[in-house]
C-alpha cells in the first residue's frame, strides 16, 4: 500500500511543469485532467476540478487552502533565491522555529508547499 497526496489544480499541465521543473519531481503518468508525479517516496496526484472521480469527490473541489506537504531542503536561502529568480510565488516570509526554518511556496493554482531546512 502506498501513500499519495492529491492536489486539485486549475491547469494540470502548468502544475506538472512547476513540480517537475521547479521542485525536481518525476512525471510518472499524464492523462487528460490528471498527472501523477513522484519525489523521494512521495507520490503527488494532480487533478483538474471535475476530472475523474477524484475531481468530483466531496462536491466541487477547488485549489488552495493551507494543508500542504513538506519538502526538506539543505539550504533554504539558496533554494529561495533559485525559485525567486524563476518567478515562483512565495506565501509570506521565511519563519525560524524550534525545529528549523521554513517558508511556503505556491504552485500555479495557489496550493502551498512547505520548504523546510532542519535546525542544527
Amino acid at each position: 500500500m502506498g501513500i499519495s497526496v492529491r492536489y486539485i489544480v486549475e491547469d494540470v499541465g502548468a502544475a506538472t511543469d512547476f513540480y517537475r521543473d521547479q521542485l525536481g519531481f518525476k512525471l510518472e503518468m499524464d492523462a487528460p485532467g490528471f498527472a501523477a508525479l513522484s519525489l523521494d517516496g512521495l507520490r503527488l496526484l494532480l487533478n483538474a476540478p471535475g476530472a475523474g472521480g477524484a475531481g468530483l469527490a466531496g462536491g466541487n473541489p477547488q485549489p488552495g487552502g493551507w494543508n500542504r506537504f513538506q519538502l526538506e531542503v539543505p539550504d533554504l536561502d539558496e533554494t529561495m533565491e533559485r525559485l525567486q529568480s524563476r518567478g515562483v510565488k512565495f506565501r509570506g516570509d521565511p519563519v525560524q522555529g524550534k525545529g528549523g526554518k521554513q517558508v511556503l511556496v505556491e504552485d500555479p493554482s495557489g496550493n502551498p508547499i512547505e520548504l523546510f531546512q532542519p535546525g542544527d
